[in-house]
């Protein structure tokens, strides 16, 4: 049974016609909670920027309610789990992502804020090439990290290679859907999205009656870039989703890899374009994404290259790294309170430690130390 009575005003946010992840968000903050949005006055919403009298009474419309009522006994009796944006187990790096949903519906258990997450993505008409390329790389990424989740969109091609590849190598998986819950699109991958369910999640912002319409799948592109910390393109055409989901990862300042293919090949045009255009990092295996990323599989090998690589730091980078290694991920204003010095020098610091590959810079301007 759901515990949370405030379920039902959460649910009926996205069930507004006309109200985005974005107005939503500012409904909430102007009335201070969901349930503020449907007891707040229609006269009091009208004057909400954005709002206006046309959609305060869609707000104000009962039916809106009803339906979240709905589906709250469909995520009963399915044993889906919820996260609202402002929830403490909402997906932290989505929640850095200003269009990200205000809801999130969860077929499985996997953990959404693990360490590790890359998204892989590329063109439904897959080459033999594309799917080893794909094969090899998801298998070399569970030797290196068998904690990573690889998120993909169960579409046919790269999508569907890249859940596969995962589960035959123990890795988690989550499939972002362009649907909701009550349905599997492509329905030949039912079997595969019932394995998922068992080793990773299904995840969607979508009702649970919504169908698999072409708008949907690129909604949920955002999705797919905002939940990871990198995102890979395999195989991709000139035009395409894989080619959105990237610049949707680039637009939230995340990590994008290509993998290079012939020039007279189809389906490597839009992925030499991305690294043509410096929307992607050039990549030919996981050793690279490691590289760019500041990850590492061999523990000694990093503990060598950090002592090395202290020896060379002057006395503020050392007085900076050593607060991000012993505190964790930092904001700047923390680390500047911590090492008692100006946000100005703290800012100058970092920045020469990110061009020696020390610390990385995460959505929302906090730091992690890469060792």
């Amino acid at each position: 049974m759901i515990k949370d009575n405030s379920l039902i005003y959460k649910i009926g946010i996205s069930l507004i016609p006309g109200i985005g992840p974005i107005t939503a968000k500012k409904l909430i903050a102007y009335c201070g909670s969901p349930e503020g949005v449907f007891t707040e006055s229609r006269k009091r919403l009208e004057k909400i920027p954005d709002i206006g009298s046309h959609l305060s009474t869609k707000i104000t419309d009962k039916s809106v309610l009803e339906k979240a009522e709905k589906e709250i006994k469909f995520i009963e009796n399915y044993n889906l789990t919820t996260f609202f944006y402002l929830d403490k187990d909402y997906p932290e790096r989505l929640r850095h992502c200003n269009d990200a949903p205000v809801m999130l519906f969860q077929k499985g258990n996997c953990d959404l804020n693990k360490p590790k997450i890359v998204s892989i993505v590329g063109t439904r008409n897959a080459t033999q090439r594309g799917r080893d390329t794909c094969n090899k790389f998801v298998a070399e990424l569970s030797e290196n990290h068998p904690d990573l989740i690889v998120v993909s969109g169960l579409a046919y091609g790269i999508d569907i290679a890249a859940h596969k590849a995962a589960l035959k190598n123990n890795l988690d998986t989550i499939t972002v859907l362009g649907h909701g819950l009550s349905t599997i699109y492509p329905p030949v991958h039912r079997s595969i999205a019932k394995e998922i369910v068992e080793h990773g999640s299904l995840l969607t912002e979508f009702l649970s009656y919504e169908l698999p319409e072409k708008p949907n799948f690129v909604k949920r592109n955002r999705i797919i870039a905002g939940l990871a910390d990198a995102t890979v393109v395999i195989e991709s055409g000139k035009k395409g989703g894989a080619l959105i989901t990237a610049d949707i990862a680039n637009s939230y300042n995340r990590d994008v890899f290509a993998f290079p293919g012939r020039v007279s090949d189809t389906w490597s045009k839009g992925c030499n374009w991305l690294i043509l255009t410096n929307k992607a990092a050039l990549i030919e295996g996981v050793s690279n994404l490691e590289y760019i990323m500041g990850w590492n599989a061999d523990k000694k090998n990093k503990e060598v290259i950090q002592t090395e690589l202290f020896h060379e730091l002057d006395e503020d980078e050392t007085t900076v790294s050593n607060i991000l290694k012993e505190s964790g991920d930092l904001t700047i204003d923390q680390i500047s309170i911590m090492a008692n010095s100006p946000v100005s020098k703290i800012s100058s610091v970092l920045l020469n430690l990110e061009f020696k590959g020390i610390v990385k810079c995460l959505p929302g301007r906090v730091y992690k130390i890469n060792f």
